[in-house]
């Protein structure tokens, strides 16, 4: 015990005394889509989620992008509480590329509820500090 109590100043102190000019700054985007379909067919599946992200999203964001996938809920415009397996998508960009990294964003929300008949894709933005 005295020796994990002795550690956690140490790597406290490290996390205080990095530099402070280290990172840029991006922006985090997050996308939430959903995998039901409001009209009761198929839910969309991985292999249709994976190539929508291959045709619809890498080729705007081709340095690098994180699918995980969950299971989530929401109100539909009905007031019915849907659950549903779901993906989230982690997009990291320069935060003076935000500008032309929005009409991308939002265009990805739009096709992807065009092509699965969704209610909506959600949006969570964030600025952040990166270093790779």
């Amino acid at each position: 015990m005295a020796a994990v109590a002795a550690a956690a100043p140490a790597s406290y102190a490290s996390l205080q005394d990095r530099p402070a000019e280290r990172g840029t700054a991006y922006v985090e985007t997050r996308l939430f889509f959903g995998t039901a379909k409001p009209d009761g067919g198929p839910a969309v599946t991985d292999r249709q989620f994976m190539g929508f992200v291959d045709r619809e999203v890498t080729p705007g964001f081709p340095e690098g992008l994180t699918v995980q996938q969950g299971r989530g809920q929401w109100r539909d415009r009905n007031g019915v509480i849907e659950r549903e397996r779901s993906y989230v998508l982690v997009l990291l960009y320069p935060q003076e590329q935000a500008a032309a990294r929005d009409a991308l964003i939002e265009e990805i929300r739009t096709d992807y509820r065009t092509a699965y008949g969704q209610e909506a894709v959600g949006r969570a933005d964030d600025a952040l500090t990166v270093d790779f």
